[in-house]
């Protein structure tokens, strides 16, 4: 282990966020530099367990307990080739992952868990800094080609696992910029794009291919696909948003989060001068509680919104772990995000009625009433209706799984009993040369998983194009998310 009396004698500790005031001025991340001796002494507390369940939160199998051991070593170079043997891209998790490996580390059964995600962070933007981060070209080529659709973090994933095993790799992206959510749905004040860029950087000089405003389906036909490339792997996320169709919904001012978000990402990139879902001086109501909602509430801030309310169906949680959610298991427990450090309200069990407008036809308010749970059912509290006021809506309510118009209906590949693409043990689809990963076969998931999917997938790809058992898969089609 690292130190002995780590867990003993350090607290947990992590990096400080800008004061609010002045990070609301700039996009740039929430957090404050974090000292290289206080991060050793954080890795310090890992107890190197028998047996370490923060595996078991982590679908990537991260090799936590030794990395944590080399930084406390200060052995920072080993420490990347550790994080690199799992996980293509730490910058993306230890910046977007909720980190369901702290919630089930050993030592947050009775104590505050290790700093896992801060120690990963750490050590990427290390190697990055000290130029340890360098292309790995293959040494030799198959002659195959393979095409991604979509470059979210499962088809990066992928891309990059089958371009190094030699591969021809193209990525097609109908977004004008590589990256998807990581682009343009995560907000700048989340992960810096610089992040994303640097890693990009690395993937072209290594032999991948990123073609943009290539709309597949559209562009590039079904057919063209399957008869250009010998295999494809299907990247392209769950974009089929949940919509509210309630009275008043077709008033101006009210838009999915997926509408609001990428805009506002291009102003923070100088893109564009203003988003044309612009938040300032108004009153904006954020329909679900989620990580989505969060970044719409923390957008909305800096876009000079007059408040910011935030509304969930569900029930306040409780604020620590409850046994509904016992250890190892990701809890449902109240948390605040630095979105929500920066203001406004969030109300909890109330359910959206009615849309009202004003006379030019543009939202002016929501009508609301307070619910509760009976029999799995939400049912209105008699007399707890208002009127909340708003001039700008968001819808966050998730999504229910992939595109099905177009390309997917094209290939004629089946789906499973959620709508999402099926796929056997090796992430093929019903089609012979068609895989497919993250999102678009999951349904909404982490970043951890798409990742771990993508890596799965080009395992999958790589075996039907060789015949070999060449790249890892750590996960199989099967395993269910547990966040």
């Amino acid at each position: 282990m690292a130190d002995p009396k780590g867990f003993l004698t350090t607290t947990r500790e992590e990096p400080k966020r800008r004061p609010v005031d002045l990070r609301l001025m700039d996009w740039r991340e929430v957090y404050e530099d974090f000292a290289t001796t206080k991060l050793e002494k954080q890795a310090g507390r890992c107890m190197d367990c028998g047996i370490p369940f923060c595996h078991q939160g982590c679908p990537l199998g991260n090799l936590i307990p030794e990395w944590n051991t080399l930084v406390w070593r200060d052995d920072w170079r080993q420490a990347i080739d550790r994080l690199h043997a799992t996980n293509n891209f730490p910058e993306f998790t230890g910046t977007l992952c909720p980190a369901p490996c702290e919630t089930a580390c050993v030592l947050g059964i009775n104590d505050d868990p290790v700093t896992i995600k801060r120690v990963e962070i750490s050590i990427v933007d290390r190697a990055f800094e000290e130029g340890w981060i360098t292309p790995e070209v293959p040494a030799v080529r198959t002659g195959k080609k393979v095409a991604v659709v979509g470059s979210g973090p499962s088809g990066l994933a992928a891309a990059q696992q089958l371009t190094r095993a030699g591969h021809s790799v193209v990525v097609l992206e109908r977004a004008d910029k590589i990256g998807g959510l990581l682009r343009y749905g995560i907000p700048e004040f989340k992960m810096e794009k610089s992040r994303l860029d640097r890693r990009l950087d690395q993937m072209r000089a290594e032999g991948t291919e990123f073609r943009t405003s290539v709309n597949v389906g559209v562009d590039v036909t079904a057919e063209e696909l399957t008869a250009s490339y010998d295999a494809v792997v299907l990247a392209g996320g769950a974009t089929d948003w949940r919509d509210l169709p309630i009275p008043g919904r077709e008033l101006d001012g009210i838009h999915q989060a997926m509408e609001f978000l990428p805009p506002a990402n291009r102003v923070a990139s100088g893109e564009l001068e203003k988003s044309p879902f612009d938040a300032s001086g108004l009153d904006v109501v954020v329909i679900g509680g989620g990580d989505t909602g969060a970044d719409c509430v923390g957008t909305s801030h800096r876009q000079g919104a007059r408040s910011v309310t935030q509304l969930e169906i569900m029930p306040k949680p409780p604020e620590s772990r409850s046994d509904a959610h016992p250890w190892p298991t990701y809890p449902m427990i109240y948390r605040v995000s630095s979105a929500h450090e920066e203001g406004g309200e969030r109300l909890y069990a109330v359910n959206t009625q009615e849309f009202l407008g004003d006379d030019s036809g543009r939202v002016r308010a929501l009508k609301l009433v307070e619910v509760r749970n009976e029999g799995g059912k939400f049912v209105p509290v008699e007399g707890s209706e208002r009127e909340l006021p708003a001039q700008l809506v968001l819808l966050a309510m998730g999504f229910l799984g992939p595109q099905k118009q177009g390309l997917l209906e094209d290939l004629g590949v089946e789906l499973d009993a959620r709508g999402n693409v099926a796929r056997d043990k090796a992430f093929k689809t019903s089609l012979d040369n068609v895989f497919v990963a993250g999102d678009m076969g999951r349904g909404q998931s982490l970043i951890v998983w798409a990742i771990a999917e993508g890596r799965s997938a080009a395992a999958g790809v790589d075996a039907f194009l060789t015949g070999r058992d060449f790249l890892p898969a750590p996960i199989a089609p099967t395993d269910r998310p547990i966040a």
